[in-house]
């Protein structure tokens, strides 16, 4: 498990080197604008299994996925216009939104669900990432399953350290800012907060708002 300092001057470098890594099949441990990720290729099964085994994930857990922009997100789910205009007062953002899914990605992700929860970040690192890949990544918080998710590095480094298996290559940017998790909202019918984390939403008085 090779760490890697993350710093302003070698953002251009650290970029490369992910995408490289992702290339690859590795998986890499993150920073992200809410909590450090768990982030690899979300069209390869194989790198799937292995993330849900370096989490020790329920099989039955879906897993979240970043998307560089809506017309991404448009590829692997069913967004009508006023979804889209919803996704546009959000994202980029805190918010992973649940949809009703294409067959696009491999159904490990999903545990038979027809929904998939999607969100674009609002994090440099990862946004650039994600432009240059051209396709989406795995959006799990890098913790063991049960254990909190963090934005300590010390406290996300010695969760993997002592475990048979480990991410490949863990991205050290320091502490990030506090944060929780993302707030989730299923899109499939009315809109509904599942989990209400970073990102405090009021769906009302969204919905209700004169763009929307």
């Amino acid at each position: 498990m090779k760490v890697i300092k993350v710093s302003p001057r070698n953002f251009k470098k650290i970029v490369e080197i992910a995408t490289k890594l992702i290339k690859e099949g590795k998986i890499l441990v993150f920073p992200t604008d809410t909590v450090y990720g768990l982030l690899a290729d979300a069209k390869n099964e194989k790198v799937i299994k292995r993330v849900f085994k370096i989490k020790k994930r329920l099989k039955r857990k879906p897993t979240p996925i970043f998307v560089k922009d809506i017309r991404m997100a448009k590829n692997l789910a069913y967004i009508d216009k006023f979804q889209e205009k919803f996704l546009k007062k959000i994202w980029p953002g805190k918010v992973t939104i649940i949809l009703k899914r294409k067959n696009i990605l491999p159904n490990i992700l999903f545990s038979n669900k027809k929904t998939i929860g999607l969100r674009i970040p609002n994090y440099k690192l990862v946004n650039n990432l994600l432009e240059k890949l051209d396709f989406p990544l795995t959006g799990t918080s890098a913790n063991i399953s049960g254990k909190p998710p963090s934005t300590k590095i010390k406290e996300v480094i010695n969760q993997f350290k002592k475990k048979k298996m480990q991410p490949d290559v863990i991205l050290d940017a320091g502490n990030l800012k506090p944060s929780l998790p993302s707030t989730v909202i299923n899109l499939t019918k009315r809109p509904k907060i599942l989990r209400q984390g970073a990102e405090k939403i009021k769906i009302k008085k969204l919905i209700k708002s004169e763009s929307l």
